[in-house]
């Protein structure tokens, strides 16, 4: 039924190009805000996992910070 349709059986360049903008966007202010609490940018990157990013947002909501505990804002 899709044979010999450009997106049959192989995943078209374009998405792959796609799916790296919205890692981008989604990534950079997650890592920002993690810096800016206190807990590593590396963090950030937990927010392209599905369901962990929802506990990341959880854990960042209700956490306490390292950044109150030292009076450092970051910005």
């Amino acid at each position: 039924m899709m044979e010999g349709h450009m997106f049959g059986n192989t995943m078209w360049a374009g998405h792959w190009l796609w799916m790296l903008v919205i890692a981008i966007v989604a990534v950079i202010p997650a890592w920002r805000i993690c810096q800016r609490t206190g807990y590593s940018g590396w963090l950030g990157f937990l927010i392209l996992i599905p369901v962990i990013n929802l506990a990341l947002l959880y854990f960042l909501a209700f956490a306490e910070w390292p950044a109150d505990k030292t009076g450092d804002c970051n910005g």
